[in-house]
């Protein structure tokens, strides 16, 4: 076991002579062996070695008994710990993911580098689990070796390695009770499929967590450096690639772990006939097509409108400009300024159904406008419409109703200028 432990972390540059290494004890066979073996390995390794265990208190007395087993194991051979804990409910992706996030947000805390104790069992698990599930070529890639500075030293030690590693040197380890339920789905494959598989091939975890290790690095060598194409050059794409694409592009924006049904719905957005087409998808990321080029749309509520009276200045931070509604000097219509026959109150707001407004080319609705000058339909929303209680007066950006221009004075002028 050793010398695969040396391997690995040769082969990924795992450590360097000078690093601190806290590896993740849970008390288990695994993470037990994980720790021995780097610490015996620590002088060749040149690093200072040290300990984490985080208590779920899921299990009651168990788990406290857990911690308690790590305490004195590393007491044994002087190894600096360092323990957390939280009480971890289930939360939307499931009791798992949640220890898991737990955990995790603690070792954050720890400085250097974090070893975990998954091995080779664990990947050919994982990369099953995923076949369960539906995936592609960085789901049969299984645990990374290498995350940050979250190192996996033991993805090519199986379990019967383990225990034979634990006997050899004599050493103790715990049992998590909840490992013998068939509650998870890790843990019918472990107990069902697994087995089953092993009668065929007895090295199958191995050949499994090896295959993945492989995968995972096609999958690296297949990434494409670069913006993001344009919707044609996509569409024009071999669909591997546009799905690595894909798949980068929201890695880069608030989608770290992209599924297989995250991908399609992005890659619908790039086929569909809608030229703003979008599709939301997890934490609170909404993608969407503005014509030839995929964004990420802000997630928020159009502003609220604004009452303007004669002789009012006002600023509106919510719409990020300040207006004006006040006795015209001089007859000026220009794309912020609109010298007009209002009456009464004038309305600053986001576009209706069934807006319109004349302008030297003719009627037409403000959804056909803003279609026709290309503008995103995640932008429309926030152009400011002013209108009274006949209709349009005019359009930030675009112009005043010619229907409704002032032909002499008195007249009334508004003016919208951007907040500084």
């Amino acid at each position: 076991m050793l010398n695969k432990l040396r391997k690995l972390l040769r082969q990924y540059d795992m450590v360097a002579p000078g690093d601190h290494v806290t590896c993740a004890v849970s008390g288990g066979a695994d993470s037990v062996a994980l720790l021995f073996g780097m610490y015996l390995l620590r002088e060749k390794l040149g690093i200072t070695l040290s300990a984490a265990h985080f208590n779920h208190r899921l299990r009651g007395e168990e788990s406290d008994r857990d911690e308690q087993f790590v305490r004195d194991f590393c007491s044994r051979y002087d190894i600096p710990l360092s323990v957390g804990s939280a009480r971890v409910a289930a939360g939307k992706k499931g009791l798992e993911a949640a220890a898991r996030e737990a955990r995790y947000a603690f070792f954050a805390t720890l400085p250097g580098k974090i070893a975990t104790a998954h091995t080779a069992d664990d990947n050919a698990e994982t990369v099953l689990m995923h076949l369960v599930r539906g995936t592609g070529l960085r789901g049969l890639g299984g645990i990374s070796p290498v995350n940050g500075n979250i190192i996996r030293p033991m993805l090519t030690v199986t379990r019967q390695e383990v225990l034979a590693f634990l006997e050899k040197y004599c050493l103790s380890h715990v049992e998590d009770s909840s490992n013998k339920t068939d509650d998870f789905l890790r843990n019918r494959l472990r107990h069902r499929v697994m087995p089953f598989l092993k009668e065929e091939n007895p090295r199958l975890a191995e050949n499994l967590s090896q295959m993945a290790m492989e995968l995972r690095q096609d999958a690296q060598a297949l990434e494409l450096d670069g913006k993001l194409p344009s919707v044609g050059e996509l569409r024009e794409m071999d669909p591997a690639l546009r799905s690595r694409k894909i798949s980068r592009f929201l890695k880069e924006n608030g989608v770290p772990e992209p599924e297989r049904s995250h991908i399609r719905a992005v890659d619908s957005l790039i086929f569909s006939e809608k030229p703003s087409a979008r599709t939301n998808l997890p934490g609170a990321v909404t993608v969407g097509r503005n014509y030839d080029r995929l964004v990420v749309l802000e997630q928020k509520t159009a502003p609220d409108e604004v009452t303007l009276l004669p002789g009012d200045t006002l600023q509106l931070p919510q719409w990020g400009m300040t207006a004006s509604y006040v006795p015209a000097q001089q007859i000026i219509n220009t794309k912020e300024i609109f010298t007009v026959s209002a009456s009464g109150p004038v309305v600053l707001r986001s576009r209706q159904a069934g807006d319109s407004i004349r302008l030297n080319a003719g009627t037409c609705t403000l959804k056909k406008l803003f279609i026709d000058r290309k503008i995103p339909a995640h932008q429309r929303p926030y152009i400011p419409v002013l209108a009274d209680g006949q209709g349009v007066l005019g359009v930030y950006g675009i112009g005043a109703n010619v229907d409704r221009l002032a032909a002499q004075l008195p007249a009334m002028q508004i003016r919208l200028e951007v907040l500084k």
